[in-house]
């Protein structure tokens, strides 16, 4: 290849991704490093591009067997240019269950992400927002996000309030850095928690090892602060239904700090809970949890209620939300479970 051709070819690369290891960072593969921090990426994909010369540490080219170091500067090439901020509307339904001139409260379905992203580009909620509502607000340094001044994850469900003017969307944002917004998640868990209440007051943060990953930081040395106060509403003697309401809003907290008390989440493949964590050995046991599995194939939780103060009118609004039809079933099944095995010992 000649120099011009060399130089064309460097010209058609557009940076991505760079990521500053951690000075804490031990030795990782190239290849692992990145599946751990970009989101829905094959390790067959990352190594292809690694071969093509995409990925450089420190300016240099390297193989996929490279050893990451600490501070080591990692930047991720691509032949297509990063997606711009523009939102593109598209006409998907969205479940309001409340909604006057400057806000909006939605229900989101399981599966839906809230916001346009690295492989998500399309099928938002905001894409959906977007395609309903003209001219929704931005916070700012959340460009592209038009109307969101919270989240939720993909897999789980329930409420979310929507800004649709500046002035709600402002007051809305302050009672979230206040921590004065009311919310109240529903958690199916493994085990049963003893005490049956209490409040979890861990730091939590990103994973130093996954990226994908938030982990508890108990010493406090690592991750913010996050409090999470939790109550059994019912046991069911493998796994509990729980709930939580958080004072804090940090990522995947609830996941977190459960994970950390020993009782993640009801199949949360990220956190451990895809696995039969409580039960027998009996392989009708396993067959049973292999199909709640089935009928619920995302981690059991639902954002239920929302509570806030409107900040236009100054009154406290109320919002409830109805268990998902997934997150039902697996509960009466459950039920079901206990009654008919209490009934036969």
């Amino acid at each position: 290849m000649s120099e011009i051709e060399e130089e064309s070819q460097e010209e058609e690369l557009f940076e991505h991704h760079h990521i500053v290891a951690d000075p804490r960072q031990e030795l990782l593969r190239i290849d692992k490093f990145l599946m751990d921090r970009l989101p829905n990426v094959t390790r067959n994909k990352v190594q292809q591009e690694i071969k093509n010369g995409f990925v450089k540490v420190n300016g240099q080219a390297v193989k996929p067997n490279y050893k990451v170091h600490p501070g080591d500067s990692v930047h991720v090439y691509l032949q297509e240019p990063p997606r711009e901020d523009e939102v593109i509307p598209e006409d998907i339904p969205i479940n309001i269950v409340y909604e006057d001139q400057h806000l909006l409260v939605v229900n989101k379905d399981a599966g839906m992400v809230v916001h346009p992203a690295h492989q998500n580009w399309s099928g938002t909620l905001v894409n959906a927002l977007a395609h309903h509502f003209q001219n929704l607000p931005e916070m700012k340094g959340n460009e592209g996000r038009p109307g969101l001044v919270h989240r939720i994850d993909k897999d789980t469900s329930g409420l979310l309030v929507i800004a649709k003017t500046e002035q709600a969307m402002n007051g809305l944002a302050k009672q979230f850095f206040d921590h004065s917004i009311e919310r109240t998640y529903y958690a199916l868990v493994w085990g049963e928690p003893d005490p049956a209440d209490g409040t979890i007051d861990v730091h939590v943060g990103r994973s130093l090892k996954d990226r994908r990953v938030t982990t508890a930081f108990p010493d406090g040395d690592f991750g913010k602060n996050a409090i999470t106060h939790f109550k059994t509403l019912k046991n069911l003697r493998y796994v509990s239904l729980i709930q939580c309401n958080l004072e804090t809003g940090r990522t995947h907290q609830i996941r977190a700090h459960m994970r950390y008390l020993g009782h993640p989440l009801f199949n949360d493949a990220l956190y451990g809970g895809d696995q039969v964590l409580k039960g027998t050995v009996f392989t009708k046991y396993k067959q049973f949890v292999q199909n709640c599995f089935k009928v619920m194939p995302r981690q059991a939780l639902h954002a239920k209620t929302l509570g806030f103060v409107h900040p236009v009118t100054g009154k406290q609004v109320q919002f409830d939300s109805e268990l998902p039809e997934d997150f039902k079933s697996v509960l009466d099944k459950w039920e079901s479970y206990v009654t008919h095995h209490s009934e036969s010992e």
